[in-house]
């Protein structure tokens, strides 16, 4: 020890403290070995070092409060008092009398890109050592020149707690007395252009509520699961051919309290699980609930990447919701985003002063729509944290699915880039490579845990988005169907005396409606800046706006896909959707609100008894038009057929305000057939236009069918009917 390196230790900048502080073997003349005890307290005025029930007085090395103390024996087990400035007395077990806390595997492991529960070495760990409690903290950051723990146990002093170095440029640290609740950063200390800056643990299971930024030592092994009967269940469950009607949540502005504040977790498993159970849905989606300083991103621009929010309470508050709604019956989706970050200077971006989770180049780097950074998928360390993330959401907190955002930002790397903005892969194409390899492992990792299921927001025509990896797909289990989506809006804003000129809006999907498996999604970003309401979208009066999301809803329940609705469409609501309030459930005080409600929990309870809905989504098998021809009255219709082909439901939809009686249906075979929807049902708002409940089949051939029925359409409306 030299009097540079001790004055590097006070400066904060000796890249190897243990090299210096701790209990050290130290050869005095004539051959004998004694150990000399070092300690960094700033914050001391004296000091002594308790070694075998004996106090030693430790010597002042240097005035910033450098400490030494020789000793005849090797002190295996050994305390500090300390007498600080203030007048207290303070005693504590020395952090550097600890070896290194992580194996060595783990951080090839890491280094490879296969440490795939990376959660469980990195961050922060309630643990003990040698017998002793403490919080075993770890962090990569390979450019650092030096790495130290600040926080309120340390009086945010960055210089007290410089961590041990390890390969790859992992950085770790055992402070004992440390528990949960306590807060903390990280202060990196580069080794380029004297960057320094306090960052949050990427790791990290808690953080501070915004506007604060710390992250909070938390252990999430802590709550007692009681969910085994679902996860048993789940993990039988094909759920391409289950069914899956998920309910698009919001959970900051899904309901407010009386005086505006957001509800907890726990008020939410009341409140949200009854609601949801009520209405018949399968699954709730949840816009991303992980940590994230701006309310206003939506949870799309992520800075704790392990940490659920802590605007709602603490992560066994969390897993209590998730249990909550298994109990219950009902799956949890949540949001996933790893495709882009912000650039907070507490989060990712620049973190050991380079781009360590971002590509340097800002022409692969810069998400420049959202102002955000791209992942670096092709570094090994950065694939583990983003693999390892998907499985820790998937294994510790019970999610049942993944969807994961803008798939299509990370498939191209030309992405909303105009030329000369973006660089071409090593082949001269635009296809990002490295994001499309790791989204083929990131699936078929996650497809390893019994019973998930992973969804791609993918807008574009890119193939095989939901076939499997070995048959060179990306291997998600569906995909959102966005152009089902936009072509259904646009045709259902369209007044109906001008839809005829629109017919193929509402057939075309059927071109392509087997090529993967689809959700079809009426989501959050349908219903936002400018775009207006699912209600508000419809022309005409009220009478005619509410009778268009009807039979548009009707005949989404019809279509084949799975179903996705965000929250406030299935009353009606008329204001776009805006985060910082509350869904406007006092519409339902009226009646033609209530009403829709009423037909949206009817939809999920049919579409959930009728197997001919839900078991062949996916196949030709499971759908066949009856008559789309008949563009100029805007009808068409179509049977849904179950895997027992006897198994099958008609729909029969009229898209004009003309009701349509005596109209001719060709059904496969003879019998009476009972009208089991009528979206203009008095009970769900309509005129009550009907078939009163049971048609006959006639020997009268129509639609290259042997029989037929003759109907009554109402009005935009969709009628169904099953053969009894």
């Amino acid at each position: 020890m030299t009097a540079e390196e001790i004055e590097a230790i006070v400066g904060g900048y000796h890249g190897d403290a243990f090299h210096i502080l701790g209990p050290h073997s130290v050869r005095k003349r004539g051959g004998q070995a004694r150990w000399e005890v070092r300690a960094f307290l700033p914050q001391a005025e004296s000091a002594q070092v308790l070694a075998g029930g004996q106090p030693c007085e430790m010597s002042k090395q240097h005035a910033q409060g450098f400490f030494c103390a020789m000793l005849n024996g090797e002190p295996r087990q050994y305390r500090i008092r300390a007498k600080l400035w203030d007048g207290r007395e303070i005693e504590f077990d020395d952090p550097y009398r600890y070896g290194p806390q992580i194996t060595d595997s783990d951080l090839y492991l890491h280094t490879e890109g296969t440490l795939h529960e990376a959660w469980r070495a990195f961050g922060a760990h309630t643990t003990g050592a040698n017998g002793v409690p403490g919080v075993r903290f770890a962090v990569w950051a390979p450019n650092a020149e030096v790495v130290t723990v600040a926080g309120e146990f340390n009086e945010w002093d960055t210089r007290r707690h410089p961590m041990r170095r390890r390969n790859g440029g992992v950085w770790e640290i055992f402070i004992p007395g440390l528990g949960k609740g306590t807060t903390y950063k990280y202060h990196i200390r580069s080794r380029f252009a004297g960057y320094r800056q306090l960052k949050a643990d990427p790791f990290a299971f808690y953080c501070e509520p915004p506007p604060k930024s710390a992250s909070v030592v938390w252990d999430i092994n802590d709550y007692q699961w009681q969910d085994e009967a679902w996860m048993e269940t789940r993990a039988k469950t094909d759920w391409l051919k289950s069914p899956v009607a998920i309910y698009e949540v919001h959970l900051e502005s899904w309901l407010r309290g009386p005086m505006g504040q957001t509800l907890t977790y726990r008020e939410l498993a009341v409140k949200l699980v009854e609601y949801v159970k009520q209405m018949g849905y399968t699954h709730i989606e949840l816009l991303p609930i992980m940590e994230h300083p701006f309310s206003g991103s939506w949870g799309y621009q992520i800075i704790g990447y392990f940490a659920p929010t802590s605007r709602f309470g603490n992560p066994d508050d969390f897993q209590y919701f998730v249990d909550c709604c298994h109990q219950a019956g009902i799956g949890v989706i949540v949001d996933w985003v790893p495709g882009h970050f912000p650039k907070d200077a507490h989060g990712l971006v620049f973190f050991d002063g380079t781009a360590l989770y971002e590509h340097a180049d800002p022409r692969k780097g810069e998400q420049q729509d959202w102002g955000t950074l791209v992942f670096n998928y092709g570094r090994n360390e950065v694939r583990t944290f983003l693999i390892s993330n998907a499985l820790f959401w998937l294994k510790e907190y019970h999610i049942d699915g993944l969807r994961v955002d803008a798939v299509a930002s990370m498939l191209y790397l030309d992405y909303s880039r105009k030329p000369g903005e973006w660089v071409p892969n090593q082949y001269g194409g635009n296809e990002n490579l490295e994001a499309i390899d790791f989204l083929r492992r990131f699936n078929e990792l996650a497809h390893k845990v019994p019973g998930v299921f992973t969804a791609a927001e993918e807008s574009t025509a890119f193939p095989g988005v939901s076939k499997p990896v070995y048959l060179n797909g990306l291997g998600f289990t569906m995909k959102w169907n966005m152009g089902w989506m936009h072509d259904m809006l646009d045709y259902f804003s369209t007044d109906p005396i001008y839809r005829k000129f629109h017919h193929n809006n509402i057939t075309f999907s059927l071109m392509y409606a087997f090529s993967e498996n689809f959700v079809l999604p009426v989501s959050h970003d349908e219903v936002v800046h400018g775009k207006g309401s699912l209600l508000n979208k419809m022309p005409g009066d009220e009478w005619r706006q509410f009778a268009n999301v009807r039979a548009f809803l009707a005949y989404m329940w019809g279509h084949p896909g799975k179903k996705l609705l965000f929250m406030g469409q299935e009353i009606g609501q008329r204001e776009e959707w805006n985060h910082d309030r509350g869904i406007r459930w006092e519409l339902l005080e009226f009646e033609p609100h209530r009403k829709l409600q009423s037909l949206v929990r009817e939809l999920n309870r049919l579409y959930r008894a009728n197997p001919a809905l839900y078991e062949v989504d996916f196949h030709y098998t499971g759908f066949e038009w009856v008559d789309f021809h008949d563009w100029n009255n805007s009808i068409i219709s179509f049977l849904r057929r179950g895997a027992d082909p006897k198994d099958f439901l008609l729909f029969c939809c009229n898209f004009t305000p003309v009701t349509r009686r005596g109209y001719e249906f060709g059904v496969p075979e003879e019998g009476f057939y009972e009208e089991i929807l009528n979206t203009d049902s008095e009970l769900f708002g309509g005129s009550n236009v009907g078939n009163g409940g049971l048609v006959s089949s006639r020997p009268v051939p129509k639609h290259s069918r042997e029989h037929s029925i003759a109907v009554t359409l109402p009005p935009l409306a969709v009628v169904a009917f099953r053969r009894r």
